[in-house]
């Protein structure tokens, strides 16, 4: 038996997390770079799944993608009160170019007439260029979207969910009029939740951000949230509409129908890395990884068993034969014929890294003409016919698919409540505890902020219709002043 180095979640989940990270071989930290982190092949791997899901459904909408500059000249920054405002803290900037030795040490060579930021997001950036590429209501919706590496000087960091560097993409359209930006905003939001329930098995609420939590520059941002298995919400994509803001920073017009010049609408929109880190909270176990087969970067393992040479032959040759049939039906498979591990190591492994599916394969399963097969939630080990592989491996790998989202979506239904009273609303939070807490709330910030500093519980959104209670008057839980709706409080990532 082998034993697990995985701090169970009972005990320390944020340790848990971590460990389970370094088990599945995910990622790790870049200690020669401060806060930044290196994401290994498995975990590169999930991103490239992700990605791929991602970069077809925008496609499908009528977005292309293309490359902007890493660095951005400060003055851009700039150019947008608000914006710069809002990331200046974050911000690495580059003042230097080039380097020289003196005495035998390396030293900074010239410094630079405007000092470069390295990008925190590219609405600046990519404001400049579309201001040269828009003339005419005919060069609108102008539909962009960047996959690229960010940095944001981030003080307290943790893989996935929060580090200096990350990657993601970020989508910029313009258009000629409020009301079509708008209608994008909403799509790609809804983008987002397809790829989060469908795909990652995660259940979400949509709904807007206070005038606190607004993207910076943003005249209104939109969001999907997650709970995680320690009650907690995690952010996990957002959608902004820009209104005119930085197309008045950067004088984007356009000659509209009737030949007169107005400035365009725009919407920027951007999911990251820390998608993994949603997709690990929200599934994994004391064990190790736990990836829905839609996002998993291989979806059977077959580990062929033996005690002799003929019988390793035989096993084997029949592994690959399996492989090769189930890969045709367009699943990734690996066969684990290593000789210097037993099974039960091999076992272990797969199931650390989170594969969903194990098919053991031995003499007397060859004879028996089945194989026997382990999901990686599942507590039994089942006989599948070697006849009919396909489908019975198909058909195990859409009920685990079916079952990781019904597992999570349980989970949040049974931690989320609705409360009217400010020590009820205390209680939830206290410790560490978290849930998903509907309640009312008067609409202010100095309000948001006292709940927050009191309780650490933050507004998630303001859920749009079909996500939380139908909007009802009420009191608010801290002032006690009027109130139109309940909103969403959670602790947070």
């Amino acid at each position: 038996m082998v034993e697990s180095n995985i701090t169970t979640r009972a005990k320390d989940y944020a340790k848990w997390y971590q460990d389970v990270i370094a088990a599945a071989q995910l990622a790790e930290p870049a200690e020669v770079v401060r806060g930044c982190m290196v994401v290994r092949p498995h975990g590169w791997a999930v991103w490239e799944k992700i990605q791929a899901e991602l970069d077809r459904r925008f496609k499908e909408t009528g977005h292309q993608n293309a490359a902007f500059p890493l660095l951005i000249p400060l003055s851009f920054l700039q150019k947008e009160a608000q914006h710069a405002t809002g990331f200046a803290m974050e911000c690495a900037v580059v003042t230097h170019a080039g380097l020289k030795t003196v005495d035998g040490k390396i030293q900074l060579k010239g410094e630079l007439e405007e000092p470069y930021v390295v990008r925190p997001t590219s609405e600046t950036i990519i404001g400049h260029f579309f201001a040269k590429w828009i003339d005419s209501y005919r060069d609108l919706p102008l539909l962009i979207n960047q996959w690229c590496n960010v940095m944001r000087w981030e003080l307290r960091t943790r893989l996935f969910l929060r580090t200096g560097e990350f990657w993601w993409q970020e989508g910029h359209t313009a258009h000629a009029s409020h009301e079509e930006a708008q209608e994008e905003v909403q799509r790609m939001l809804h983008i987002y939740r397809d790829v989060y329930e469908n795909v990652l098995a995660i259940p979400v609420t949509l709904g807007a951000k206070t005038a606190n939590e607004r993207f910076a520059g943003a005249h209104e941002t939109f969001c999907v949230e997650a709970m995680m298995q320690d009650g907690k919400a995690l952010q996990g994509a957002t959608s902004h509409d820009l209104g005119q803001n930085f197309g008045k920073a950067f004088n984007i017009t356009f000659q509209n129908k009737s030949g007169q010049r107005e400035f365009v609408w725009q919407t920027s929109w951007g999911a990251s890395t820390r998608m993994i880190g949603a997709l690990i909270m929200a599934h994994s176990d004391d064990n190790g990884l736990v990836l829905p087969p839609r996002v998993a970067p291989i979806h059977v393992a077959i580990v062929p068993i033996w005690k002799t040479d003929s019988e390793r032959a035989a096993v084997v040759e029949a592994a690959h034969n399996l492989a090769r049939d189930l890969r045709d039906d367009g699943l990734i498979v690996k066969v684990d014929d290593r000789e210097e591990l037993k099974p039960g190591a091999k076992y272990f492994e797969w199931e650390r890294k989170g594969v969903p599916l194990r098919l053991e394969l031995g003499p007397r399963d060859l004879a028996a003409g089945t194989a026997l097969s382990k999901t990686r939630i599942g507590d039994k080990k089942e006989p599948l016919s070697l006849s009919a592989l396909g489908s019975e491996v198909g058909r195990t790998l859409d009920t685990m698919q079916k079952a990781l989202f019904e597992r999570a979506l349980a989970f949040r239904q049974s931690n989320t409540l609705e409360v009217d009273s400010w020590a009820d609303f205390e209680a939830v939070f206290a410790g560490a505890g978290s849930k998903f807490v509907y309640a009312h709330w008067d609409g202010t910030t100095e309000t948001e902020l006292a709940i927050k500093e009191a309780t650490k519980a933050t507004i998630r959104c303001l859920p749009l219709e079909g996500h939380g209670p139908a909007p009802s008057s009420g009191r608010c839980i801290k002032t006690g002043k009027p109130s139109a709706r309940r909103v969403l409080f959670s602790k947070n990532y």
